[in-house]
Formats: C-alpha cells, structure tokens, sequence
C-alpha cells in the first residue's frame, strides 16, 4: 500500500507548476550550452577534486568544454553512489535522451553531441522551462544589476546584499555602489539614501525579494548613527586597512538599514545562515566553504523581535541545526522554514529535517524547496528529488499513520510546495489556502 500511496501522491504533486524561490541563474544566459555548464557545477567538480582529481585539471584556465567534461566523466566512477552523480543522470534521460544508467569514456561524447544539439535551439530556455513544470525563478542579483534585458515575470530579481555589508572597505564595492545609486557616500544618512535607492530600483523592476549568506558569528544589532558615521567614515578612509571593529559596525549598521528598507518596501529578508568561508582553501572555485555548527539562532534574536513586519525565509546550512529553525519559526510569527540548503540538500538530511518541519510548523510558514542552480537543467532532477520524498513523507506519516485523506495530504504538499511561495514572496496568482479546504 505504501508504494502505491507514494506513487500516487508524488504524480498529482509532480503536475504541478512551480515558482522556484531562490537560484542563481543569469537571466540572460539562464540554460547549459554544452555538459560542460552542467558538469561544471560545485557539486561535481568538489566531489571529483575529493576523489583525487586535481585541482589544476577542473581549473585550467581556457579549457575546451568537450576536454573539460572528458575529464571529469574519467574521474566519475567513485562518485556514482552520490545524489548529485543521479541527478545528472536523470537530467541526461529527461532532456538528451540518454538511457543508460551510466555515463563512461565508452558513451560520454554521443551523449555530448546530442545535447548540444538541443541546447542549440533559440529557445532551449523556454523548452526547460516547460519541461521542468516552472512558471518562474528566483534570481539573486547584484545590488548594482541594471535588471534589464530580461522578462521579471520569468525570471523574478532578489536584491543580494552580501557585498554591501560585507565588503563595503573594498574600493570596487564603494565604487559600485556610487555608480549604482549616484550618492556620495560620507556618513550613515547618505549610505541610508543610497540604499533607498537601491530598493527603489529593485521593487520597480518588480524584486520580489532580498537576501543574504550570512557567517556563523554574525549576530545583528542595532547601530547609531553616531556610531555608524565613525565607521563609515574609516572604511571610506583607509577601506581594507580599516580595523575589525570598525567594518563590523558598519556591517551591522548596513543589515539594519537593509532590514528596515524591507519593512518598508514590503520585500521578505531571505537570511541564509551558518557558511564558513575559504575553510579549505586549496579547493575548487566554489568548492572551499563548509558549515560550522556552532552557529545558532539566538544570535537573531534581536533582529527577529525588532521586525515582526518583516517576513524571514530562514535556510540553515546544517541539518543539525533544523531542530532550532523548527523551534523557531513555531515561536516566531515572522521565520519561515525555507528549504534544503546545500550540505543539507541530500535525501537522507531531506526526509529528516522535513519531517520535522511538517509536524511542528504551521502549514502556512514552510517554504519547501528551491533549487539553489545555476542552469535551468537542474531543476527537474532536483525538484523531482524533493517531490519524492515529500510523498514518502506525507504518505507514511499523515495518511498511514494519523489517519489524512489522500486528498488532504495532496492539498498539504500543495501548500509546501507552491501555495506558500505565492503568499510569502507575493507573487502568481493567489491559490486558496489549503487549510480551509
């Protein structure tokens, strides 16, 4: 029976049409061009190097794509038991018509030619799209991206803040930033107007959102203007040579400010929590930050008490901290769970820190994937993932065992899945809450 019910519910919530809330896609080169796009994502070229591949053959600069996916499919045998080596596979069946069950120097250049074959098409994009059941995709974009050239209904801007609280001694992020905006930045109200400004621009190109990746010892809090200006002033001064002191409060100025801006634009705050940058430094690009799991949630504590206007679609980096996110967004009228951020974006971590949320959490706080890609081609292979486990789930814990419907549990994963993303982020067309069927 389990089987079956799984089956069942997976296929009605794999008719569905999604919103992807949170990628890196660039709007005007959204899709692969050649395997090298695909398997020159992180997940593979990390896997590879830690299997004993070296750097300096995934890095080279100037490589031939086709030498570069040679390469790689060379190296791939130890990484075949992995999440990522099955996504790749199912991508390959699913867009180039493949129907192996693994890719080999026997087989890799067919495979090649016929999908770059297909991503020859004018509109590839839009036949992934389609194929993939998406409606739309989060983008994360630069605070200083004109947002041109490209349909915002399709692919959704997010103002990324990381390089302004983070980077701001750096002399090309000042510079950006004036360019951006055309303000002179001196003190804490012209670095405040500048950023209105940013807002401005982004909300006008229809932003549905903003977001930051945030280090495990960051702890926001409020800052004086006074103080602010001291800061600010210094970074301006002597940029990188500014002290810590110094680049931490105008850091916590500028979240502040940021935070206050998404009040007032009425924008969610995606906070990505907990990666530790450059801990392996000789690794592949990408492929150097790790979790650190003496992060918590307590450090937001002010922020979130400080901001119960503000929507938070909170991501952990570890699944030993999605105890804590649970526990948070059950107190926190404003912290939403969201998603299964990358060392937690296996089936195992999934179907844990899923269970979890949908058991304690309201229904109407959850946010239950995004792909995190960088090419279109991710998405199926990833959502499908997602999906399946969303069935087991719904299927062994609500039906089975406490006695739902199966219609009941659809309309819930229906909820996770799409209905939220729409309330949350204000975007589609507004669905009927599940929890009054």
């Amino acid at each position: 029976m389990s089987l079956e019910l799984r089956r069942r519910i997976f296929e009605q919530l794999d008719s569905l049409v999604l919103i992807d809330p949170h990628t890196h896609i660039d709007a005007l080169n959204p899709a692969a061009t050649t395997l090298a796009d695909i398997l020159g994502y992180h997940y593979y070229t990390e896997l590879a190097h830690s299997a004993g591949m070296a750097k300096g053959q995934i890095d080279e600069p100037e490589l031939d794509p086709r030498e570069k996916v040679r390469r790689l499919i060379e190296r791939m045998g130890p990484l075949d038991n992995t999440i990522q080596y099955s996504w790749f596979i199912e991508m390959c069946r699913e867009f180039f018509g493949f129907e192996g069950d693994r890719i080999t120097l026997d087989n890799w250049e067919t495979l090649y030619d016929q999908a770059a074959e297909k991503m020859r098409a004018p509109d590839w994009a839009a036949q992934v799209l389609a194929k993939s059941k998406l409606e739309a995709v989060f983008l994360t974009n630069d605070f200083d991206d004109p947002l041109e050239d490209f349909d915002t209904r399709v692919y959704v801007p997010c103002l990324r803040t990381d390089d302004l609280v983070f980077h701001l001694a750096k002399p090309e992020v000042q510079a950006r930033l004036a360019d951006a905006t055309g303000v002179d930045v001196t003190n804490a109200d012209t670095l405040r107007y500048a950023v209105a400004g940013l807002f401005q621009h982004f909300k006008d190109k229809d932003a549905k959102a903003c977001a930051i990746s945030l280090p495990p010892d960051f702890a926001p809090q409020k800052v004086s203007d006074a103080r602010a200006d001291t800061a600010i002033a210094d970074l301006y001064s002597q940029q990188q040579d500014a002290s810590a002191s110094q680049k931490r409060a105008a850091a916590n100025f500028l979240f502040w400010t940021i935070t206050e801006y998404c009040a007032e634009f009425g924008l969610p705050f995606d906070l990505m929590i907990g990666v530790n940058r450059n801990v392996y430094p000789g690794g592949v690009y990408q492929g150097m930050d790790l979790y650190d799991s003496r992060v918590s949630l307590i450090q937001y504590r002010e922020l979130f008490n400080a901001f119960p206007q503000v929507t938070f679609p909170v991501s952990v980096l570890a699944s030993v901290t999605n105890q804590e996110l649970v526990s948070y967004a059950w107190i926190f009228p404003n912290v939403i769970t969201n998603g299964h951020w990358w060392y937690s974006n296996t089936p195992a971590y999934i179907e844990h820190d899923l269970s979890a949320r949908l058991e304690a959490v309201p229904r109407t706080k959850q946010i239950g994937y995004y792909s995190d890609m960088y090419k279109l081609e991710f998405a199926l292979p990833k959502f499908a993932m997602y999906k399946r486990l969303l069935a087991k789930t719904l299927a062994e814990r609500f039906v089975i065992d406490r006695g739902w419907s199966e219609e009941q549990a659809v309309l819930l994963g229906t909820q996770i899945l799409r209905g939220n993303v729409e309330t949350v982020f204000n975007c589609g067309p507004q669905t009927t809450d599940a929890s009054d069927q």
